[in-house]
């Protein structure tokens, strides 16, 4: 009698297989060239890597906000190949999160508003239970006083930490985080970076941290590096911090 076949695990969070990125259409220029990489769910990842070698493309494909040439991505297990564009919304929003170096908030709402706008576009209605969540995130991240300060009237760090807030309002299994230190103080950026550690190790939430910063791509347990296209080093940080 055959042996059973092993349960099989939960799906990555990511997974690229083959990915390439061309641009151009007379003269063509790959950008990234035939990537293959895995993230798993609780994942603490640095993507590091000179100007010019790729990072943005890969990051917006990996944010399902452009398409690959060739090859293929999937999320939690689900291949995007042949999603139409309001498929790929709709599964961006359940799934990833964003918080880019700025912070991209806006000034005529409070951090509340900011924060619960992303579940609002989500569901078209708002209810109870979204604002809840929104105040919760902010006492989480530290601005249990601020819920209705205007974004304006905030300090930079505390701006920083409504986007942290505001990219896990709907949940995310992966975060992408695009250089969201890198406009701030290096005390700062320690407490922000230090609140995305804390955020992983309690809730599991996977983190890609694009920086150029290797005091923090060190803090991470590994590290990614992206050299004209293509992935050089994708190696385990034994030596993080958590």
């Amino acid at each position: 009698m055959a042996e059973p076949a092993p349960a099989a695990g939960p799906a990555p969070v990511l997974e690229l297989q083959g990915v390439v990125r061309e641009f151009g259409t007379r003269i063509v220029t790959r950008v990234l060239h035939g990537l293959d990489l895995t993230l798993h769910v609780g994942e603490f990842a640095a993507l590091i890597g000179p100007s010019g070698s790729g990072k943005s493309t890969l990051l917006h494909l990996m944010g399902l906000l452009d398409r690959p040439t060739a090859g293929r991505i999937s999320i939690l297990g689900q291949d995007t190949s042949d999603l139409g564009d309001d498929a790929l919304t709709q599964l961006r929003g359940r799934t990833l999160g964003f918080i880019f170096q700025f912070h991209h908030l806006l000034p005529a709402f409070s951090a509340l508003e900011n924060v619960f706008l992303p579940t609002l576009a989500a569901r078209g209605v708002p209810d109870v239970e979204m604002r809840e969540r929104a105040e919760r995130l902010l006492r989480r991240v530290g601005l249990a006083d601020r819920l209705h300060f205007l974004a304006t009237d905030l300090s930079g760090g505390q701006q920083q930490r409504v986007a942290v807030a505001r990219a896990l309002a709907n949940a995310p299994s992966l975060v992408l985080a695009d250089e969201p230190t890198g406009n701030l103080d290096t005390q700062t950026a320690d407490e922000v970076f230090e609140l995305l550690r804390q955020i992983n190790r309690e809730q599991g939430t996977a983190f890609l941290v694009v920086t150029h910063d290797p005091r923090l791509a060190n803090r991470c347990d590994r590290i990614i590096e992206l050299v004209d296209g293509k992935i050089c080093c994708d190696r385990t940080n034994s030596l993080a911090r958590r």
